[in-house]
């Protein structure tokens, strides 16, 4: 995803919608083009994209309460850029209903923006997610409301954006938001079938994969997963055990092993903590992964300790989900893994 912004109009709502969430996408897989999410009432998410885009609605289980709809439309406006005066986006298309919608931001505030990194709540919503969602926003920011033109339009009736209730850099802002460097990262999805083998040397301690780097140390001749470094254009993604991850082969029939894991990317989107458990039986392993600790911010300024103190939401919800997974060894000596995540309402 190149971009992405986000429109909330919930205290002004629509029958159908409460929000829409443009983005931008320009690589081989999903090709090059415009989207924009309707946020529905009910928690379900519409998608409305151009011709050019090839989406997977399987992935979309994991944003707000699943997917309602996916609809190619044409969009005779259609533009999002962020320059030095702020957001600049012009959108126009026709709904389910019939009905046109126009989203309009044009910001012309000269004053320089400070923006900043931000973990997404976007998960919070899901109820059954088939991956927990980090959505990992940098050089984040709010549309500030001095010298904006700011439209939300849906069959010709005009509906008010939310207002963030709190000045941030000494200035009002409305609760829309944008990055122009979003990167999507999906932990542990869902998986039933065999697990690839990475063949080791013993005593190498660092394994360089085409997307990834393991770092590895060795106990009783299995290596132990350190940590996992996914690579990506953006930023690297790391995963990170404590103690190490155990190799399968080591892990006996009748032991358990806990620790703690820590998800790190760009320092200023901050880090997910909590812990994992293994536990072995003569027919299988089971794991378990909880992000108990929630999500570790770095703000760098009062406004947003201010803004995590009062949305609480924001460092919570990694707590609420949970991923098991059940490994059987089979006859021939290949493991089998089958995993799903589950939301548990709850912070530990």
């Amino acid at each position: 995803m190149e971009k992405l912004l986000l429109v909330n109009f919930e205290k002004d709502p629509d029958s159908l919608y409460v929000g829409f969430e443009p983005q931008v996408f320009d690589d081989g897989k999903n090709g090059r083009g415009h989207l924009i999410i309707g946020w529905r009432v009910d928690g379900k998410v519409d998608v409305y994209h151009q011709a050019s885009l090839t989406l997977d609605q399987a992935k979309y289980d994991i944003v707000g309460k699943g997917l309602a709809n996916m609809v190619e439309v044409e969009m005779p406006l259609a533009s999002f850029e962020i320059n030095d005066f702020g957001v600049q986006a012009d959108y126009q298309f026709i709904d389910l209903l019939g009905r046109t919608i126009k989203i309009q931001i044009f910001e012309q505030n000269p004053k320089s923006r400070k923006p900043f990194g931000l973990l997404a709540p976007m998960g919070d919503a899901a109820e059954k997610p088939s991956a927990m969602p980090l959505v990992l926003l940098h050089d984040f920011y709010f549309v500030r409301r001095k010298s904006t033109d700011f439209l939300v339009s849906i069959d010709g009736k005009v509906h008010s954006p939310d207002v963030l209730p709190l000045p941030m850099d000494w200035m009002n802002m409305y609760f829309a938001r944008y990055s122009p460097k979003p990167l999507i990262a999906t932990l542990n999805p869902a998986y039933d079938g065999p697990l690839l083998q990475e063949l080791v040397d013993e005593g190498v301690e660092q394994v360089t994969q085409e997307n990834a780097t393991l770092e590895l140390e060795w106990e009783g001749g299995f290596p132990k997963l350190k940590s996992l470094t996914r690579h990506n254009l953006v930023h690297d993604i790391k995963f990170s055990f404590d103690p190490s991850f155990p190799h399968l082969e080591a892990v006996k029939a009748g032991t358990s092993q806990e620790g703690h894991f820590l998800v790190e990317g760009h320092p200023s989107t901050g880090s997910i903590a909590g812990d994992y458990m293994i536990c072995a039986n003569k027919e299988s392993i089971l794991m378990v992964l909880v992000p108990s600790k929630g999500w570790k911010p770095r703000p760098t300024k009062i406004s947003l300790r201010l803004l995590y103190a009062v949305g609480k939401v924001f460092k919570q919800w990694p707590g609420t989900y949970r991923w098991e997974a059940r490994l059987e060894k089979s006859k021939e000596g290949e493991w089998h893994m089958k995993s799903h995540w589950k939301r548990t309402g709850k912070v530990l």
